[in-house]
């Protein structure tokens, strides 16, 4: 079927799996919007770089992104990201985590890109429904309950739907 191959992201019922055209480790924000889009990370890299408005013949590696460049990226392919809670007003230990966090209802239609504590460091993690994608799931998708984050603390939640229109 020729048209499956044309190279044009369609919104399907399955999970996309992270596809690392790199050939080197590839970091968290390429790899939630590989995951929601179903384009390789290279792309995704390109989209970022892009909104950061540097030069073309400059491809430095994305190693950290900002909610605007994700949310930058995911409208060129049609996908409207919005922050649905945020709990950075509260202490780190106050915050919940990604396990209380699934115990309350959300949309089961829609990604949700959650900033987490990971160390010292934050990080993107990419929920549907009750499975979990991100780098430390090597692009697979993985239930949350067996996933490497379940004790940490949310920073921030984004919903992300397809664009209406």
């Amino acid at each position: 079927m020729p048209e499956l191959d044309s190279g044009v992201a369609r919104v399907t019922s399955s999970l996309n799996e992270v596809k690392n055209d790199t050939g080197r480790v590839a970091f968290c924000g390429p790899f939630v919007l590989s995951a929601i889009t179903g384009f390789p990370i290279s792309r995704m890299e390109d989209e970022i770089r892009a909104f950061r408005e540097l030069p073309a013949d400059k491809k430095p590696i994305v190693r950290g992104t900002y909610a605007d460049e994700v949310e930058g990226a995911l409208k060129v392919f049609g996908y409207d990201m919005k922050i649905v809670k945020s709990f950075m007003h509260l202490e780190r230990k106050e915050r919940p985590s990604l396990w209380q966090w699934m115990q309350k209802p959300r949309n089961a239609w829609a990604h949700y890109i959650l900033a987490i504590h990971k160390g010292k460091e934050g990080h993107w993690i990419l929920i549907k429904g009750v499975k979990i994608c991100d780098t430390f799931t090597e692009g697979k998708w993985t239930f949350v309950c067996d996933g490497p984050h379940k004790g940490c603390r949310i920073m921030e939640v984004f919903e992300v739907k397809k664009a209406l229109g």
